[in-house]
């Protein structure tokens, strides 16, 4: 039976998930959206294009979220997208009601696949989208980690005048603006960044990462940013559907692990094809402890606006 990645929501994120994983040729999509018209059209433009890229897989537009059963991955990235002077906290409520729909389907019509949430607020989504579905929690994660890796990656080799491909970069904490950076575990072909700038740089650039979303928001007026979120996300695919075993930033649900139980936090773990396989515990300094427990406080305060409790 040939593989089938479903994702929900036609957006730009969607839908360039959607051309990524087609391009790769690995598994078959589904594209769905309430939009009528919408996911048909981007998934017959996508099509149209896959004689170019020499693969057989196939994408199907729809608005029936009984046309994604069987899905052994899903992929949420259906919700409202950021505005100039929104944070992606003021998307809480409006994006819930969302990600409790979808999620209903996913476990009526996939109830053995791997979830993937990138709508925002991302680690509060995830939790939401794991009580309702009522996975286990390793089938459920969220992206931001990935992302947000992503972004400081391309400013630390900005700021050398590096390839991004040497620089490795590790985020925890929320996909929000009290995400943690971390500069001791951040290298440049395996030499730390605190050995090739000033502590004062270093800040500036992690600080830029925090606010890497509002920074293209602001730019575009219209819209947020797409092409890095999709291709975080088509990262993180690739790596249940070949069980990589790679070694991601993401959203999962904690268990103790960092003093943290019960909420969906970003920590650094192993995803396969069962999803989160292992989750590393690294022992954090002083200072960053003192960071992560604000990150955390902050994803908790989020979770609770939502009625969900942290041993949700």
């Amino acid at each position: 039976m040939r593989r089938r990645v479903a994702v929900i929501g036609a957006g730009n994120v969607g839908a360039t998930l959607a051309q990524l994983i087609v391009q790769s040729g690995l598994s078959d999509v589904v594209l769905y959206d309430i939009v009528e018209g919408m996911p048909q059209g981007k998934a017959l433009d996508i099509m149209e294009a896959s004689p170019l890229w020499d693969v057989s897989v196939t994408v199907r537009g729809t608005n029936e979220l009984k046309d994604t059963a069987g899905s052994g991955v899903v992929v949420i990235t259906a919700g409202a997208a950021r505005k100039p002077g929104m944070s992606r906290d003021d998307l809480l409520n409006i994006n819930a009601r969302v990600v409790r729909t979808v999620s209903e389907g996913i476990a009526e019509h996939s109830p053995e696949s791997i979830v993937i949430v990138v709508t925002n607020p991302m680690d509060v989504m995830a939790q939401l989208c794991r009580v309702t579905t009522g996975f286990h929690h390793r089938r459920v994660m969220g992206m931001g980690g990935v992302l947000d890796a992503a972004r400081f990656r391309t400013f630390v080799a900005g700021e050398l005048g590096v390839s991004p491909q040497d620089v490795d970069a590790l985020v925890l904490g929320g996909h929000g603006d009290q995400m943690v950076p971390m500069p001791r575990y951040t290298t440049v072909r395996g030499v730390p960044v605190t050995d090739l700038l000033p502590a004062g740089k270093i800040e500036t650039l992690i600080e830029r990462t925090r606010n890497g979303g509002a920074e293209i928001v602001s730019l575009l007026k219209t819209g947020s940013a797409y092409y890095a979120p999709a291709a975080s996300a088509f990262q993180m695919v690739r790596a249940v559907l070949l069980d990589e075993k790679r070694l991601l930033p993401a959203a999962v649900h904690l268990c103790g692990e960092y003093g943290v139980d019960g909420l969906y936090v970003g920590v650094p773990v192993v995803v396969g094809s069962r999803g989160v396989e292992r989750i590393i515990e690294l022992d954090l300094k002083e200072d960053e402890r003192r960071y992560f427990e604000a990150s955390v406080r902050a994803v908790e305060g989020l979770t609770e606006r939502l009625g969900l409790t942290a041993s949700s």
